[in-house]
């Protein structure tokens, strides 16, 4: 069996690496704050990832049949018109799911 000390020190050298790893992107960061380039960062990433991220899924989740497809279609107008009259994502994308959902599982 290992001595107390020995796990002591693993304890110790363990927390030290974890809140060293978590510190670190803090730290590193503090420079960029003012930076033009973080700042267009932070406004326009978002975007782009959602936008690659919603043509993957229209190009995975593209049906088989005209139907489908209108289904597909009728789900996203509802999602990016919600969004644009309420502004909040999680509403949009909640209910956007659930008309596509509902859409395929009737009328499929």
């Amino acid at each position: 069996m290992p001595d107390n000390r020995y796990i002591a020190v693993l304890v110790l050298v363990s927390a030290a690496v974890t809140w060293a790893l978590r510190a670190l992107p803090f730290a590193a960061l503090a420079p960029l704050r003012n930076s033009r380039v973080v700042r267009y960062l932070s406004v326009h990433m978002p975007v782009g990832v959602m936008v690659m991220l919603a043509i993957y899924t229209l190009r995975t989740v593209a049906g088989d049949t005209v139907r489908q497809l209108s289904w597909l279609a009728v789900a996203v107008a509802v999602t990016a018109g919600l969004h644009l009259w309420r502004g909040r994502a999680l509403l949009s994308i909640l209910i956007g799911t659930c008309c596509y959902v509902t859409l395929m599982s009737l009328w499929a």
